[in-house]
């Protein structure tokens, strides 16, 4: 973008400033930045965009009219434009203790058809980002440190969805993966610590990944929606099992409601 200078045939700044706007607008559609990503100081993105200041500044202006944009002490942000419509769900689903089944029952087919779009839209750059978290994913598992495995099972799922080329996807399942981050929808941390569950969540997202990669689709849409459904009965599973550990616990804590034989 070149904005410097004025004369015959330059753009003017009004003009320069729309079409920064636009450039800016086209990065966050396109998940290129990412809602709560802080752009870089004024001065700094000037001179890496090539424009004056001020047209910049009018253009930022711009987006933050738009929502885009939200400025303050701390910088220039990527607004959380969801975050009307997520924030308020999410104090929803969490009194909701079937909220984590429906989420993923939509999320099956959802998932599955991320992977299938990648599977046919992704660009060397995108496979090259899947290769790379893939490696992330397994050096994670190899220091047996579920945590850091479990974020990076987040992300990978996000690189899919990029690799769909679908924008309202990406937007859509990005804001409901930052809920799943937030453990709104269940625990992470306890999914990849029940015993067996983490090589098994290992296979299947390289199962998907090797779909991906091969730019095979149905292999893609099965692998993911197999991983999903998976994910959905283990968690079935673990409620169960908590059921059943607290039914036990009320057991045992009976003799202090009740007044036995010894205590007459």
């Amino acid at each position: 973008m070149q904005g410097k200078g004025q004369g015959k045939g330059m753009i003017k700044p009004a003009k320069l400033a729309d079409a920064i706007a636009d450039h800016l607008e086209t990065l966050i559609r396109e998940g290129v930045l990412r809602p709560g990503e802080k752009l870089l100081p004024e001065r700094d993105l000037a001179l890496k965009l090539d424009v004056s200041r001020p047209s910049l500044r009018d253009a930022l202006e711009k987006l933050e009219e738009r929502g885009l944009l939200v400025s303050g002490r701390n910088g220039t942000h990527i607004a959380q434009f969801l975050a009307p419509i997520a924030a308020p769900l999410a104090a929803l689903l969490q009194s909701d203790p079937d909220a984590p089944f429906h989420y993923l029952e939509f999320r099956t087919s959802i998932e599955a058809a991320a992977a299938k779009l990648a599977a046919q839209r992704a660009t060397d750059l995108d496979r090259k980002a899947i290769r790379a978290l893939a490696q992330r994913m397994r050096d994670a598992h190899g220091k047996d440190d579920p945590s850091e495995e479990a974020d990076v099972d987040a992300q990978l799922h996000l690189a899919f969805y990029e690799a769909a080329h679908n924008t309202v996807m990406l937007h859509i399942m990005g804001a409901l993966s930052e809920m799943l981050r937030n453990d709104v929808f269940y625990n992470r941390d306890r999914l990849y610590t029940r015993p067996g569950v983490r090589d098994l969540l290992l296979e299947q997202h390289l199962a998907i990944v090797d779909a991906v990669l091969a730019g095979d689709a149905e292999a893609a849409h099965a692998a993911a929606e197999a991983h999903v459904m998976f994910t959905l009965h283990t968690l079935r599973e673990i409620r169960e099992d908590d059921t059943r550990l607290e039914a036990s616990l009320r057991r045992i804590g009976r003799t202090d409601l009740i007044e036995t034989t010894e205590r007459a």
